[in-house]
């Protein structure tokens, strides 16, 4: 007996074949002796009947079938009764009346729900991973993830990239995160880190000529996790020669545009629009800005700096800023609706809330610190119009900044401003090379030091790193970062410079990644790449609520970093630590 259909496949046209049925049991009922079961695979359900009057052993070994018992069932397929249609289902006009039957496996009551209507909690969920997997939400985001890994393969293949993979055991390279190592068991004392990224390996293919690589590489970093990092994810990485920024942009648009259209069947725009850095923090108070709604901020420092509120004075003078938001129609916002605002705000380091409501004039506390010339200017600038609320954040750039724009987000949400399928993807352009890291006092880079600077930004390179732009681009779609990439640094003159401002000497770059700068003394070709996170791109194209990339890996571990289903990580045995040269010496709690 070999299946001939899935359980979402059969169709009225079906009706009188024969067919052989192979899944799980979703559902059984008991009908004055008649027994209904919904068989379900990973395409569908199917309702199977099992009647005393058309089989008697049959139904006899069907009175057995309990929930999640793995069957066998071959039958006709029959038209279902006037009122029995079921329209939610794709196989709902019809049902299978069963004459042969084999119980293949028994199964014992699940410690979870095999239903989307009934999730269990997130720790049963990943120790039984294997039924909560049977979910069809879950086989649908699998499912997804599987068309987008094709898409990109597609694409890729008809621009000319080679797959290449790149080494999972490799020396240890600065990523921005810790790195997780393995010890060498036939090189006493000596280790490998797993990737980060495969970084550096694809700079060395482009030395080595091969101009267009890809792959859907598996990235590994120790950090604190939350809903959109795990300690193991993929990405869709790439890198080309002899190329420019625009020869990037126009591949991750191409790309973008077929994953869409063959994934959710959008024709979008080939070309996405470009902001800076610079505008997209003053405007959206971050670099990932959420294009599908308004709520833009509004600089009014130069208005409030001249004003009597000391506060707007205090944040100008010390070199910080005021900025607002106009929430359109929002001037009827209850009191304790504005204090919750102020408290979100708090969150993110705020020290207040300062708000003004329109009516024939603006009205709030603060109005009478405002001129009448002050309060026009802030009118116009952030286009006020009666009935609108305009709230305000002064302090530091960073907070204000932080704060304003977690709120726009929030209040974006909270106001349904936009459509959830809705997708805008952003290029976000001209970053700064390096941030300076107060705690450690030095120049770090914003993205990763294998960044070419702009042309016109080298001359600032000894004298003042933070007018330095590089030559890095993010691509953001509804507010999450897909993806980073660069035009990569290909000289070693220019790189010994960049290390040099970051306080790097030549001896310490020798030794963490001279392999890459020896390989440059012989003809690297002028190359850049990008990176898309897989995952992350998955769990926007499936509607998952915070994008959370669990939603879309099989098997992903919990915030600690665990696997509650296979129990790992797990202690090594002495005998095991002695093969790679280890032994314990952990300080005990007391």
């Amino acid at each position: 007996m070999k299946r001939t259909h899935t359980c979402g496949e059969l169709k009225k046209k079906d009706v009188n074949k024969e067919v052989f049925l192979d899944g799980w049991v979703q559902s059984r009922r008991d009908h004055g002796g008649v027994i209904f079961i919904d068989l379900r695979d990973r395409y569908g359900l199917t309702q199977v009947v099992f009647d005393p009057s058309s089989n008697k052993e049959v139904h006899v070994v069907a009175e057995k079938i309990r929930r999640e018992f793995v069957l066998r069932v071959k039958g006709k397929v029959r038209p279902r009764k006037e009122g029995m249609i079921n329209p939610n289902m794709a196989t709902g006009e019809v049902e299978v009346i069963c004459d042969e039957l084999e119980i293949l496996n028994e199964a014992d009551v699940p410690p979870l729900e095999v239903d989307d209507r009934k999730i269990s909690n997130e720790d049963i969920r990943l120790k039984y991973r294997y039924l909560d997997l049977r979910r069809p939400s879950m086989q649908q985001n699998l499912m997804i993830r599987h068309k987008i890994a094709k898409a990109t393969r597609e694409l890729f293949d008809s621009l000319n990239f080679l797959e290449i993979e790149t080494p999972m055991l490799i020396r240890a390279t600065p990523e921005g995160a810790r790195d997780y190592i393995v010890p060498s068991r036939v090189n006493p004392g000596m280790i490998y880190s797993l990737p980060q990224s495969p970084q550096l390996y694809k700079q060395l293919l482009m030395v080595s000529g091969m101009d267009r690589y890809y792959q859907l590489a598996r990235c590994l970093r120790d950090e604190d996790l939350r809903a959109d990092r795990q300690p193991e994810f993929t990405q869709i990485d790439l890198e080309m020669s002899f190329i420019e920024q625009e020869d990037i942009f126009e591949v991750l648009d191409k790309l973008m545009h077929h994953i869409m259209k063959k994934v959710k069947g959008i024709d979008m725009k080939i070309s996405f629009p470009r902001i800076t850095y610079e505008e997209s923090m003053s405007k959206y108070g971050n670099d990932k800005p959420d294009t599908r709604f308004g709520l833009e901020l509004v600089d009014v420092s130069e208005i409030a700096k001249n004003s009597e509120f000391s506060v707007f004075q205090s944040a100008v003078s010390s070199g910080g800023c005021v900025k607002c938001v106009n929430v359109k129609g929002k001037a009827d916002f209850s009191r304790k609706k504005i204090d919750e605002l102020e408290a979100f705000v708090q969150i993110y380091k705020a020290k207040g809330l300062i708000w003004l409501k329109m009516d024939k004039e603006l009205e709030g506390s603060i109005t009478k610190f405002l001129t009448k010339e002050q309060q026009k200017g802030i009118i116009e600038k952030t286009k006020t119009e009666k009935g609108d609320l305009l709230v305000f954040v002064a302090g530091k750039k960073k907070i204000v900044n932080d704060a304003l724009g977690q709120l726009r987000n929030h209040l974006g949400k909270e106001l349904k401003l936009y459509k959830e399928e809705t997708y805008n993807f952003l290029w976000v352009v001209d970053f700064p090379l390096f941030e300076w890291n107060e705690e450690q006092e030095n120049w770090t880079p914003a993205h990763h030091m294998f960044t070419m600077p702009k042309k016109d930004s080298l001359k600032h390179l000894e004298t003042e790193p933070g007018k330095v732009i590089a030559q890095c681009y993010d691509l953001v779609l509804n507010g999450v970062e897909l993806g980073s990439g660069s035009i990569r640094c290909h000289r070693a003159d220019i790189q010994n410079r960049v290390m040099a401002a970051m306080g790097i000497k030549r001896e310490e770059a020798e030794r963490r990644f001279g392999f890459l700068l020896e390989a440059f003394k012989y003809g690297a070709p002028p190359h850049g790449g990008f990176a898309v996170g897989l995952d992350r791109l998955v769990a926007i194209l499936c509607g998952v609520p915070e994008h959370d990339i669990r939603e879309v890996m099989a098997f992903p571990k919990n915030k600690a970093a665990q696997c509650p289903m296979d129990g790992c990580p797990s202690q090594a045995a002495d005998s095991e630590l002695k093969e790679v040269h280890l032994k314990w010496n952990i300080v005990k709690k007391e």
